[in-house]
C-alpha cells in the first residue's frame, strides 16, 4: 500500500490497513490487499444497496460532512455495479443505518455506467458518460445538454478491467460536479435545481444488491477547494 502524498492540503481518508474512520455492515466489508473491500456472494447477498460510510474522526460514528472538495482514489470492480457517494445523506426510516441517497460517481464491471453521475434515491441519472449537462427547473426538472465531452465507447476504452486499478477523481465546487477516470473527464453536471441539489454531505462506497460482486477502493484522499 502506497498512499498519495498529503502535501497541498490533501488528507487521507483510509489508512491502508483498517476500516478506522468508516462505518458499514461487517458482513460485507473488510480490508484486503491494502484496499477497502466490499463483497457479496450467492450465500451472503445484501438486501438492497448497502454502503460503507466515511465517519472520519467522529467518535459517535456520525458521518463526516464535505462541501466543496476534490476527492481522489483508486478502484477496481469484479461483477455488477458500485460507485462513490458524495454530498449524500443517510436515509430516514427503519433500516440498518447503512442506506444512503445523494450524488454518486458511478462505475461498474461492464463499463456501461462508469463515469456517470447518478443520484441515488433521487432524480436518477443526471449525466451519462460523455455528457455535459445543466439541470434547470422549468415546470419541473428539465435536463438541458450543453454538448458532449467525447464518445462514450471511446472513453470506456480508457477504463481498466480488474485486476487493473482505475484512478477516480471527483470535483465538487458549488453546483458544478465533475467526474474524471484515469485523467479523462467523463461527465460534468451544473445543477441549477435549487430545490433538489445538495451543497454538502457524506462520502460513502456503494455495494449494490443483486448479482454477486466485489469492489475494492484504496488510496483515498480529499482536499477542500473553498
Amino acid at each position: 500500500f502506497h498512499p498519495w502524498p498529503t502535501d497541498g492540503g490533501w488528507k487521507d481518508l483510509f489508512d491502508g490497513e483498517t476500516l478506522m474512520g468508516w462505518d458499514g455492515d461487517p458482513r460485507f466489508w473488510n480490508v484486503q490487499d491494502g484496499a477497502i473491500t466490499g463483497t457479496t456472494t450467492v450465500d451472503n447477498p445484501t438486501d438492497g444497496n448497502t454502503f460503507l460510510i466515511c465517519v472520519g474522526e467522529n467518535k459517535d460514528r456520525k458521518p463526516a460532512e464535505f462541501g466543496d472538495f476534490e476527492l481522489q482514489l483508486e478502484y477496481r470492480i469484479v461483477g455488477h455495479n458500485s460507485g462513490i457517494q458524495y454530498r449524500s445523506f443517510k436515509l430516514r426510516g427503519e433500516n440498518d443505518g447503512w442506506r444512503v441517497g445523494g450524488y454518486q460517481a458511478d462505475f461498474d464491471a461492464r463499463k456501461e455506467w462508469a463515469g456517470a453521475n447518478y443520484e441515488e434515491q433521487g432524480r436518477g441519472i443526471l449525466a451519462k458518460r460523455g455528457q455535459n449537462i445543466t439541470i434547470n427547473v422549468i415546470d419541473g426538472s428539465k435536463f438541458i445538454g450543453l454538448g458532449t465531452l467525447g464518445d462514450p465507447a471511446t472513453m470506456a476504452e480508457k477504463i481498466l478491467d480488474a485486476p487493473g486499478w482505475n484512478e477516480l477523481r471527483v470535483t465538487a465546487m458549488g453546483n458544478r460536479l465533475s467526474h474524471h477516470i484515469n485523467g479523462v473527464l467523463m461527465s460534468r453536471v451544473v445543477d441549477e435545481d435549487k430545490e433538489n441539489r445538495r451543497a454538502s454531505g457524506l462520502i460513502a462506497i456503494q455495494l449494490h444488491d443483486g448479482a454477486p460482486m466485489q469492489v475494492q477502493v484504496r488510496r483515498i484522499r480529499i482536499r477542500s477547494t473553498r
